[in-house]
């Protein structure tokens, strides 16, 4: 909640995630969503608030790793652009939807970065060879229908219908048998 910011993320905000996500889930949870005020879902990591950051990259990185393991499935709600840290947070959720004016990229090439293993590996995972290629050598984002149309992202739908998918998504996911999404998850 840093539209101000874009949503990037600061030591804080990455402090909290991780809290969040280390936090055993009660019983009567089901799934996490993970979604943004704003227009942006999540610029990456707030450049002038990184030397704050006692971790640098590898706060982000902790937090990324602590979603990915979390026991339930992890929903991102992505309405705007999902760029750098933003993009990896989307992805290294179970399920994106987002909507069609959203964008998913990572800016790095543009501003003299590369990432390091554990990011460049989940783009290589979840979007393939091709399609990282572009991502990062470019470094232009992608629109979220061209993700949707390759498979990459569970669904992407006009702005004014998101909600409502995210909804009808959630209490679907909801419905099923806890210990079966455990299962899968693990």
């Amino acid at each position: 909640n840093r539209p101000e910011k874009r949503n990037a993320l600061d030591a804080e905000m990455l402090e909290a995630l991780t809290a969040a996500f280390r936090r055993p889930p009660v019983a009567s949870e089901r799934l996490a969503v993970i979604r943004a005020n704003g227009p942006a879902f999540c610029a990456g990591l707030d450049l002038r608030a990184r030397k704050e950051m006692t971790g640098g990259a590898s706060s982000i990185e902790e937090t990324l790793h602590t979603i990915e393991n979390y026991p339930l499935p992890v929903v991102a709600v992505v309405q705007g652009d999902a760029i750098a840290g933003g993009n990896e947070l989307a992805l290294h959720c179970d399920m994106v939807i987002a909507s069609d004016t959203a964008r998913f990229g990572m800016s790095l090439a543009q501003v003299g970065l590369a990432p390091n293993w554990f990011l460049a590996k989940k783009l290589m995972e979840v979007l393939g060879p091709v399609t990282t290629r572009d991502m990062l050598l470019l470094g232009e984002p992608l629109p979220a229908t061209r993700l949707h149309a390759l498979g990459l992202i569970a669904r992407c739908v006009p702005m004014a219908q998101l909600e409502a998918e995210v909804t009808k998504f959630v209490d679907r996911l909801a419905a099923n048998a806890p210990l079966s999404l455990k299962a899968m998850k693990a």
